[in-house]
């Protein structure tokens, strides 16, 4: 099974429970949590998450929720190589660009993203998670 990258837009829409996005970023993550598909995010993504769920709950409360989010997906480190690649790219926005690098260096077989835009010189296929969700 081919790993999934998911964007940070749709680990936030998950875990702040964005509308009208949330539903499907639940599908997914149902999906990997009864083994069915495999998720990965970036550890940038991560960090993105715990920032954005800070300013909605309380830091116990924000701990608990990544706490549980942990565990449905493989966290990719952001090292020095994606830093090189992402810097030396075409990519307009660096951060995708260093999302972009993980995906590639963690093997994605597709990135999942709401910005399939952001994404255009991606040689790994990208989706929307409507899309993914249909195929």
């Amino acid at each position: 099974m081919l790993p999934i990258f998911l964007d940070t837009n749709v680990v936030i829409d998950l875990l702040a429970k964005r509308e009208p996005f949330y539903k499907e970023a639940q599908v997914l993550f149902t999906l990997a949590d009864s083994g069915q598909i495999q998720l990965q995010i970036s550890a940038l993504s991560f960090a993105n998450a715990s920032y954005a769920l800070a300013k909605h709950y309380p830091v116990a409360d924000a701990k608990k929720y990544l706490q549980q989010f942990k565990v449905l997906v493989t966290i990719l480190p952001l090292d020095d190589k994606a830093i090189e690649l992402a810097l030396a790219s075409e990519f307009q926005d660096i951060e995708d660009g260093f999302q972009y690098f993980i995906a590639q260096a963690g093997g994605a077989g597709v990135i999942v993203t709401r910005n399939k835009k952001d994404f255009k010189k991606s040689e790994i296929p990208v989706m929307t998670p409507t899309e993914f969700l249909k195929r």
